[in-house]
Formats: structure tokens, sequence, C-alpha cells
């Protein structure tokens, strides 16, 4: 009798209302599955939202999903990819996210990607050269030559040809190899010859602009002498190894470019023999004090090897749009995003890529659910959101460079980019305090996004607020190395949420274990507030800072 009188207790009360049922959820704060519409009854309805929906249990719930083994670490255009971006697709569908502009919820990208398939060699005079050590080549750089030999080169000054200064005049370099120096020349106060100021000009700006001049000119090859090889080669180390990836509708024709190799100072010395070395470095002295250029002709032995192949991956974004509730606002548009892309399986070793940058991905997915149950509930945004997931942010910010340049909404009606990348973990600066995260170009165009975020912070979070990666002489220079860019560089105002680089950091052991989701949270919450005040404020933030070029390298 007792046993049955239990039983039909527990049947009452397992029978409540859904209503009571949800005050259970919401007294325990388990996560509301993405879907489920429920009313937040909070006074402040922003901050309703965020404790709702940012908590540590809904990002962890993503997490162990996009960083699971079966996703094989999410490089872009393989099996773990498009697993990842099926599982971002199903996630906003339940949310109940619209296609964009009725074209779906991916935006599909051609990548090609090149990697040398044989080891590259070098040798010079007999004498052989290490790879990335001595000298490095870029695959996009080169065409699939096997065997390239050369017995004579051409210095060509610096490889420049302006208006106002051209290392190419009467010199016939067609079909011959030439050799360039970094940079560009400068007098004895320090000033450009072609700027005529301290401001450096594009021709500085990398070596793509010299070695397309030089294609142009009918070269079979130009070398780049650098005076730092190392560090020049550390930005492209990823893609040396792995292979370089870019998108197949920005590729220059590489069957009429020339060949190009970067080499040491000590490879230089060896091309052009060390007794006429001398005569070259007095040309160059006079080269800059007079601003005269002088052509060079050096006999040399030159051999390498540049075999490669080329494949062509799919990758994808993964777009969800909201639109906005005020018809006088709407057209208006704040980007969200994050890069799901991560570096795939080395062997039998898997990049899980937990916090870089599964923790973004998974707190934006967070995000989105608090903005689309505030929809549902009539509370949704005045200007319409849209959340975008980029792929091939590891081979250059590639998805987020092809939004850019096929933007699905106007890109003058983007009032703003906020970019979450890598927010799981702290490095060794904050040790003895998690909650804090580093921010990153909020002032960089508009000082009212950087109040913005700093207001939001105060009332709603009170976690450290550090700018040390966003000072312009900062040497790790993040703030060009993440997808807001894109955005940043067509003057859209944009704010890098970032923890910064632990030991993990593109290693195998960068895992869900050791995330830490409830500084996650906080942080998705302080992100959802400047999103929210973004979205709602009467007034579209203003762009009152002027923007500064890129500094050269």
């Amino acid at each position: 009798m007792n046993r049955v009188i239990t039983i039909l207790l527990f049947l009452f009360f397992y029978t409540l209302l859904p209503a009571q049922r949800e005050g259970f959820r919401e007294a325990v704060n388990e996560p509301v599955p993405a879907g489920t519409v429920t009313k937040v009854k909070s006074k402040d309805k922003q901050k309703g939202y965020a404790d709702k929906f940012v908590t540590p249990e809904a990002i962890k719930s993503h997490l162990e999903i996009l960083a699971s083994d079966k996703m094989e670490g999410r490089e872009t255009g393989t099996k773990g990819q498009i697993l990842a971006e099926k599982y971002l697709v199903s996630s906003i569908k339940e949310m109940g996210f619209e296609p964009s502009v009725g074209k779906g919820y991916t935006q599909g990208i051609s990548f090609v990607k090149e990697r040398f398939t044989e080891k590259v060699e070098l040798s010079v005079r007999g004498k052989e050269f290490r790879y990335m050590w001595d000298y490095f080549a870029l695959p996009f750089n080169n065409k699939n030559m096997p065997v390239f030999e050369e017995d004579q080169v051409v210095f060509v000054g610096y490889g420049i040809d302006d208006e106002k200064y051209s290392d190419y005049k009467g010199v016939d370099v067609k079909g011959k190899t030439i050799m360039v120096l970094p940079g560009e020349p400068m007098d004895a106060k320090g000033n450009s010859k072609i700027t005529g100021s301290e401001k450096l000009s594009d021709w500085s700006d990398g070596p793509d602009k010299k070695w397309i001049t030089a294609g142009e000119k009918g070269a079979k090859c130009i070398i780049f002498m650098e005076t730092n090889i190392r560090e020049t080669a550390t930005p492209y180390l990823d893609r040396l190894l792995r292979g370089s990836m870019e998108m197949a509708d920005s590729r220059p024709a590489r069957e009429e470019m020339p060949q190009s190799i970067h080499v040491s100072t000590e490879v230089a010395k060896e091309i052009i023999g060390k007794k006429r070395y001398k005569k070259f470095v007095k040309t160059r002295k006079k080269m800059n004090k007079k601003g005269i250029t002088r052509s060079l002709v050096v006999p040399t032995e030159i051999k390498s090897n540049f075999k490669k192949e080329t494949s062509t991956l799919d990758g994808s974004n993964v777009l969800g749009f909201l639109p906005g509730s005020d018809p006088k606002l709407k057209d208006q548009i704040v980007v969200v995003s994050a890069h799901y892309d991560h570096l795939g399986k080395r062997g039998d070793g898997i990049y899980n890529g937990a916090d870089d940058n599964g923790s973004g991905s998974s707190t934006v997915l967070a995000m989105a659910n608090a903005f689309a149950q505030a929809a549902k509930d009539g509370n949704g945004p005045r200007r319409s959101i849209l959340f975008i997931w980029v792929s091939g942010e590891e081979k250059g910010l590639l998805g987020s460079k092809y939004y850019v340049n096929h933007p699905i909404y106007p890109l003058e009606n983007t009032i703003a980019d906020v970019n979450v990348d890598m927010i799981g973990r702290s490095d060794k600066n904050h040790a003895d305090n998690p909650e804090y995260i580093y921010v990153i170009g909020a002032d960089r165009l508009s000082t009212e996004l950087h109040d913005i975020n700093e207001a939001m912070n105060d009332k709603y979070t009170q976690i450290e607020l550090d700018y040390t990666f966003n000072a312009e002489d900062d040497p790790n220079q993040f703030y060009y190395r993440s997808d807001h860019y894109n955005f940043a560089e067509r003057g859209i105002p944009s704010i890098f949420y970032f923890s910064g680089v632990h030991k993990d950091y593109h290693r195998t052991s960068d895992t869900v274990e050791k995330i830490n989701f409830k500084k996650t949270a906080k942080i998705g919450k302080l992100i959802f507030h400047t999103i929210w005040q973004l979205a709602n404020q009467d007034k579209r933030i203003e762009v009152n800072v002027p923007q500064k070029p890129r500094p050269r390298r």
C-alpha cells in the first residue's frame, strides 16, 4: 500500500504544469535546449537572457561536440570541417534562425591547396643550404619545377618600378633570374625616396608587389635577399610545413609568374661571390645616397628542386541571420564572428582545438541562442545580427576575407564586427586571476565601441580588461591576426576578444577538459551585453578614428 501511495505521489509531482517544471529548470540553472521557448521574467531583460542562456553548461555542451575526436580537428576542406559545419547549421536551425537572404545557412568557398611533395633543395656553387633556415620558398609563389638551374643572376636594386623611382630603367630581365633587396631606398635622413617622408610605400609591404612586377617584366625567377631570414619566415611557418591555401578566385595565373626564393645574407653572398660582394655593397650605398639604381650581372651556379602538388578543397562559412525588430534600424547589421576551423590531423594525432577556436565558436552559439529566444519572446534586437562562423582562419583569415569580398549583406550597412577567438584558457600573465580578457581593436576606428564595452563590463561582469595586445607597437600584432581585421580593413569598427596564448596552443593537447567554462561564460556574458547595446541603442556607433596603414615588415 505504501508503495502505491509513493508511486501516485511521484506521478502527481512529475505531471506538474510545464511552467512549474521550467521554474525548476531555472532554479537549478540547467541550460535551456536550443529551440525551447521560455519567457525571461527578469526586470533587466538583457541580464536575464545572458544569465539564462550564456552558461558554462550551454557552452560545454557545444564544445564537447565541436572539439571531439569525431570532428578530426576541423581542418578546412576535410571531413571534420564538414561535420562541424553540419553541427553548426543544425544548431542554428533548431534555434529558429532564418537562411541568409534566402541563400541557406552556408556560404561555400573553393580553396586551392599547394604543397611541396619532395624535399626542397637549394645549392649554390655546389654548397647545399638548409630549407627554412638559410632560405625558404612559398608553394603559391612557385610553379611545379622539379629541376631549377641558373648560371647567372641580375641584381636589380630593390625590384621597384615606380614613377618616382625605378630599378628597371634600361634593364632587360626577360627570361632571367633577378635578385632584389628588401624594403626601399632611404636617404641619409631616413626618408623614403618614393614617399619623400619617413612613411614607407607599399613596396615595403611584403614580397607580392615586387614578385608581380618581376613577372610583368618577364623575369624567370626572383630571389629576395632577407636581412633576417628566420624572422621573415615565421608568419609563413604553418603554410610552409603543411601546405599553402588560397581562395580559388584570388589566385593569379602562376604559369605567367616567376619562381621566387627568399634567401639569407649568407646565401646571397654565395650567389654573388665573396670577391664581388664588396662591389655589391658599394653599389647599394650609392643607390641610397643618389637615388639612382644600378644593375649588376653576376655569374653563379644555382640548383634547386620545387616539386609540388595542387588540390582543390571546398570550405564554407556558416551564417545565422536574426532580423532586427525596428523597421528604421533593421537594415543595419552587427556581425558576430568566430572561426570554427583548426589544424586537423597529423598522423594519429588530432588537433582538437578546444580553445582555438572551439571556445569562441561554442560561446557564439550560446549567445545566438540567447538572442533567438529574446526574439521569440518579443524582445529581439532592433538592428539585425549576423552570426558567422568562418572557415579558413588557420590558413590566413580566408573565410572572413571571402565574406568581405562577397558580402551577403552590404558592408556599408554593417555597423561593427564582434570577434571571438580563444577565450577558454588563461596565459601565464594571468595565472592567478582567470577573470580577465584581452580586448583588441575596439578603439582603432571608434572610441565609442571601446566605451560601450567598458560600460557593459562595469555594469554586468566586472572582469579585468587587458589592453596589452591592443598597443600599436605590440610585437605580437594580434590585431592583424584574427578574422575581425578583414572587417576593420574595410573601415568597420571591430572588437576582438582573446584570452592569450598558452602552452597547448596549436598542439594536440588543446582539449576540452582544460577549458575554464566559468571564465568562458563570464566573458561570453560581457560580449553578449556589448552586442545587445550595439544592436539596440538609438544611434549607430560613430567611426571617429582615422584608419592607419598596416605596419610594414
